[in-house]
């Protein structure tokens, strides 16, 4: 039986059907990453979850226990809001034990648990401070210690980096991963970000429209995407696609059955770049973005095509220079017309 288990969740606003009955099945100790494009339903899915939304249809239990119409302070769940929600007037010490005071737990209790909270997020010298003497970074790391000394039976994250700058950012993820690892917390994440959702989960969940789209491993959903919709929502830079009029007539022919008035995916890394007159496709280089450790080259073909092309090393080309390319078909994903998967990447 699965530890927490949503069947058949629904959630309208007015008549708007926000969630279109959502099936999901999630293990003790898994980390579960929602992702999905901007009003897809994966804030609004955690809130139900949560129990800050009212659940319209289907049923959701943990261990076992129908808890779809209980208040969120019986859930045993705790979350992690995008804004912190921290009380200013308060120490980090206060914040994070405001919870147990309140369910009236020994102060020797409290004072255990918030100090070694507090140890677990490098947070022991700040516990006497205001969150207004804080970084951003220290003060998410507060939420997440308000959460863990509750010891939920579920983390629940609300882009919880998206006010972060990007070094924060990849800081606090790294303290994120580490603490799912030691304390072995059943979590669900919801992220806008494609390297969060790659580097944190156990299983991605990719939604549109109040849908699952697809449920996998990051891994198994970048190589084996079910649609044309996750293959370019997974991976940055995204999968190209490509119409088949826009290919070369001897790509064309490899298309497999069912292809017409369809397209070609292919991931950057497979695009193979040559100096003109050496590749099957021509174009002109349009944009080359020198990452340091990588290099993404951004070319137009002859046929209208855009793509781009990952490389290892760096290169001296420049906007402007004609180019040719070659595809690694043999790592081609094909699309019919309505971007369902005609023959998936060989494995």
């Amino acid at each position: 039986m699965a530890y927490l288990q949503l069947k058949g969740i629904e959630k309208f606003f007015g008549d708007h059907r926000a969630i279109k009955g959502i099936d999901l099945d999630i293990q003790p100790g898994e980390f579960i990453v929602f992702v999905g494009p901007s009003g897809c339903g994966k804030s609004t899915l955690l809130r139900l979850i949560a129990g800050l939304e009212h659940i319209d249809g289907g049923t959701l239990s943990l261990e076992g226990r129908d808890i779809t119409h209980l208040p969120s302070s019986k859930r045993d769940l705790a979350m992690v809001f995008q804004s912190y929600a921290l009380y200013p007037h308060m120490s980090v010490y206060e914040n994070m034990s405001f919870a147990l005071k309140l369910a009236k737990e020994d102060p020797a209790v409290i004072k255990d648990k918030v100090e070694r909270a507090a140890k677990i997020l490098n947070l022991t010298p700040y516990l006497q401070r205001t969150p207004k003497d804080l970084s951003g970074g220290q003060r998410q790391r507060v939420a997440i210690g308000r959460a863990i000394v509750r010891a939920p039976k579920v983390f629940l994250f609300d882009e919880p980096l998206s006010n972060l700058d990007a070094a924060l950012r990849g800081q606090t993820r790294v303290e994120i991963a580490k603490l799912h690892r030691d304390l072995g917390a059943t979590t669900i994440y919801v992220t806008h970000d494609q390297v969060e959702a790659m580097t944190l989960a156990d299983r991605v969940v990719v939604l549109r429209d109040g849908l699952i789209e697809q449920v996998g491993t990051p891994l198994a959903l970048y190589d084996h995407p079910a649609n044309q919709f996750v293959a370019q929502f997974i991976g940055t830079p995204q999968m190209n696609v490509v119409p088949l009029a826009q290919l070369p007539a001897a790509v064309q022919q490899l298309a497999p059955a069912g292809t017409a008035g369809g397209s070609m995916g292919l991931r950057p890394e497979n695009v193979v770049l040559h100096p003109s007159g050496q590749g099957a496709i021509r174009g002109q280089v349009d944009l080359v973005e020198a990452l340091g450790a990588e290099t993404l080259v951004y070319v137009s073909t002859a046929e209208g095509a855009q793509l781009v092309a990952r490389l290892s090393e760096r290169t001296p080309l420049v906007a402007g220079n004609p180019v040719t390319l070659d595809v690694a078909t043999d790592h081609a994903h094909w699309f019919d017309a309505t971007g369902h998967v005609v023959r998936r990447k060989a494995a």
